[in-house]
C-alpha cells in the first residue's frame, strides 16, 4: 500500500510540492534551536554526510557505470553542489545565529521571486502572468504574517550582515533550482544527487577546517545527534529528491512558488511544538499563501501527470 502511494505521488509531482517545504520547516525550527550550540558549517557538513551515507549504498554501482557522464558534466555538478548543497545551507545556518525570526521568514520567501529571475537570465524558462500573480499573492501573505497585520511595521526591519547572508543563501538555492533543468537525462537522478552532495561537501571542507581550527565544538548529546539525523534524512535526502523531481517535471518557477509553504509549516510547527498562539493575521497570511500557491500551480498540476521526457527524474 505504501509503495502504491509513493508511486502515485511520483506520477503526480504537484502533490509532492507540499512535502519539501514541510521537511524544511522542521529544519528551520531545528536550525534555530541548535544555533547557539552547533557550529553552522559543522551542521551543514553533518547533514550532508548523513544524507550521502544513506544514499550511497543504493547508487554507487550505477554511479560507477555512469562515471564518464559524470566527468563530462563535472562543471554542472560542481555548480549544483556549490550553490545548492554548500552555499545555501552553510550561509543559512550562519545567518540563523543572528537574524531575527521575522527577517528569516521574510527573506527566505524571496526564493520564488529569485527563481524566475535566474530562469530568465539563464534562458531556461519563461514566466507566465498567472505564475507571477500567484508569486505576488503568496509573497503578500508572507509579508502580512511578518508585519503581524501592520504593513507599516515592515519599515522597522533591519538588514544587516546576517540578513544579507540570508539573501545570499536564497540566491544560491535559486541558481541551484534553475541549474537542475540542465541535468542530462542520461544521468540517473539519484546518481546526480549523490554527485552534487559529494561536490558540495568538498566545497565545505576548507570552511569546516577553518571553523574547527577556531575552536568550534560539535555537540554529541542525543538531542543534537537526533536533530542532525532528521535534517540529513528528511530535510536533505528525501526533500531534495522530491524537489528535484518537481523541478524536472513542473519547472523551476512553479516549484519555487511552493517555497512560500515553508513559512506556513514553520508557523504550524511553532504552534504545535512551542505553543506559540495563532492569531488573525496568521490566518489571513496563510490564506494568501495558499491562494497564491494554487493560482500559480493548479494550471500546471492539471497538465502534468508524467514527465514530458520519461528519462527525467
Amino acid at each position: 500500500m505504501m509503495r502504491r502511494l509513493l508511486l502515485a505521488l511520483w506520477a503526480r509531482p504537484f502533490w509532492m510540492l507540499w512535502l519539501p517545504p514541510a521537511f524544511w520547516a522542521g529544519n528551520l525550527v531545528l536550525g534555530r534551536a541548535l544555533g547557539a550550540v552547533f557550529p553552522p558549517v559543522s551542521l551543514a557538513v553533518g547533514r550532508w554526510v548523513v544524507a550521502l551515507v544513506v544514499l550511497a549504498p543504493f547508487v554507487w554501482r550505477q554511479a560507477w557505470r555512469e562515471r564518464e557522464l559524470l566527468a563530462k558534466h563535472r562543471v554542472l555538478i560542481a555548480a549544483c553542489g556549490a550553490f545548492g548543497i554548500a552555499g545555501y545551507n552553510a550561509l543559512g545556518y550562519l545567518a540563523l545565529q543572528t537574524v531575527p525570526a521575522a527577517s528569516v521568514a521574510f527573506l527566505n520567501s524571496t526564493l520564488p521571486l529569485m527563481v524566475p529571475l535566474a530562469a530568465v537570465a539563464l534562458g531556461v524558462e519563461r514566466i507566465t502572468g498567472r505564475t507571477l500573480l500567484g508569486i505576488g499573492i503568496s509573497f503578500g501573505g508572507v509579508a502580512w504574517i511578518v508585519a503581524r497585520g501592520d504593513m507599516a511595521s515592515l519599515a522597522a526591519l533591519r538588514f544587516d550582515g546576517g540578513e544579507l547572508l540570508v539573501l545570499l543563501a536564497v540566491a544560491n538555492y535559486a541558481l541551484y533550482s534553475v541549474l537542475l533543468r540542465r541535468k542530462p537525462a542520461a544521468i540517473s537522478p539519484l546518481v546526480f544527487l549523490a554527485a552534487t552532495m559529494a561536490t558540495g561537501l568538498l566545497v565545505l571542507m576548507p570552511f569546516w577546517a577553518l571553523e574547527l581550527a577556531r575552536g568550534a565544538h560539535i555537540p554529541t548529546d542525543p538531542a543534537s545527534v537526533g536533530a542532525v539525523l532528521y535534517i540529513g534524512v528528511f530535510a536533505s535526502l528525501i526533500a531534495f529528491i522530491l524537489w528535484n523531481r518537481c523541478v524536472a517535471t513542473l519547472g523551476a518557477t512553479v516549484t519555487g512558488v511552493s517555497f512560500h509553504l515553508v513559512a506556513l509549516f514553520t508557523a504550524l510547527l511553532a504552534f504545535l511544538v512551542l505553543g506559540e498562539p495563532v492569531r488573525a493575521f496568521h490566518v489571513a497570511g496563510i490564506a494568501l499563501i495558499l491562494l497564491g500557491f494554487f493560482v500559480a500551480t493548479l494550471p500546471t498540476a492539471g497538465r502534468v501527470g508524467t514527465p514530458s521526457n520519461p528519462s527525467r527524474p
